[in-house]
C-alpha cells in the first residue's frame, strides 16, 4: 500500500436497506485505498449486498457481536497507514464529505478528524463535538495494538476508547461539520421501543468504560486538543 493511504472500515448490522449508498461512495473514492466492512452477524440481506461488490474486504461471522468487536476485526485486517471509519446507515455522504474527512488528517494539521453531523444531538452541536461519532479517521497505529483486548470490551465501547487513547498520546483533534450528512436513528430501523433499548445500552456501555465522571473528563480533554482547530474545522465541508 503506498503511504498516506486510507482504509476505510464499515461496521454493518441489518444494514441491508442502506449500506449501497456508503459503498458507492467509499470505493469510487480516490483517498480510500481499500473498504473493509465487518458483517456483525446480519440476519437480513447485508452479506448478500456487500458480496455483490468483489472489491468489497468482506469479514463477517454469523452471531451480533456488538460495534466494539466489529471495529477490531476492520482494525486487525486493515493495511494503510490511516483508517476512515464510516458508519453503514448515513444519509447524504458525499464525496466531497469523505475528502473533509481525510483533509485534515492527510495535510498534516491533524492528528485525527472526527464529524459533526447534521443531526448530531443539540448538545453535541453547541459543544462543537461528538465525542461519539463513528465517522472518523485516525492514524492506524494509534489502535492496531489494542485491537485484540477491544474484543472483550462492552459492545458499544469503541469510540470512547479511541478517545482514551487519543488523549493519552496528545494528538490534535480536528471537527469537521457535515451539516448535509445525518445518521439513521435505531428507532427507524426497527421501532421506537427497540431503538429507545438500544440507545440506553449504548449509554450504558459509554458509562461502564468511563464511569459519569469520565465522560465529563473525556468530553473536556477532547475539546481542549481541539485547540486551534476547532475554529477552521467547518471551513473543509464548506
Amino acid at each position: 500500500m503506498p503511504a498516506d493511504c486510507i482504509s476505510c472500515i464499515v461496521c454493518a448490522y441489518n444494514e441491508a436497506e442502506r449500506i449501497d449508498r456508503i459503498l458507492e461512495a467509499a470505493l469510487k473514492h480516490p483517498l480510500i485505498s481499500e473498504v473493509i466492512v465487518v458483517n456483525d452477524g446480519s440476519t437480513d440481506d447485508t452479506h448478500a449486498r456487500v458480496a455483490a461488490y468483489p472489491e468489497v474486504r468482506l469479514i463477517s461471522y454469523p452471531d451480533n457481536r456488538g460495534k466494539t468487536h466489529a471495529l477490531a476485526c476492520g482494525i486487525a485486517a486493515a493495511k494503510c497507514d490511516h483508517l476512515m471509519f464510516l458508519d453503514a446507515d448515513l444519509n447524504g455522504l458525499e464525496s466531497e464529505d469523505i475528502d473533509a474527512l481525510a483533509e485534515p488528517v492527510l495535510s498534516g494539521q491533524a492528528d485525527v478528524s472526527i464529524s459533526l453531523r447534521g443531526n448530531s444531538l443539540g448538545v453535541y452541536k453547541l459543544m462543537g463535538l461528538d465525542f461519539i461519532s463513528g465517522e472518523r479517521v485516525i492514524p492506524a497505529h494509534l489502535v492496531r495494538e489494542a485491537a485484540k483486548a477491544m474484543l472483550e470490551m462492552p459492545r458499544w465501547s469503541g469510540e470512547v476508547f479511541m478517545n482514551e487513547l487519543i488523549i493519552g498520546k496528545g494528538l490534535r483533534v480536528a471537527v469537521v461539520e457535515w451539516p448535509q450528512v445525518r445518521h439513521t436513528p435505531k428507532s427507524e430501523k426497527t421501532n421506537a421501543w427497540r431503538g429507545l433499548v438500544d440507545e440506553v445500552h449504548m449509554i450504558g456501555d459509554t458509562v461502564k468504560l468511563l464511569t459519569v465522571r469520565g465522560v465529563v473528563r473525556q468530553n473536556f480533554a477532547m475539546l481542549k486538543l481541539m485547540g486551534g482547530n476547532k475554529r477552521w474545522a467547518s471551513a473543509w465541508s464548506a
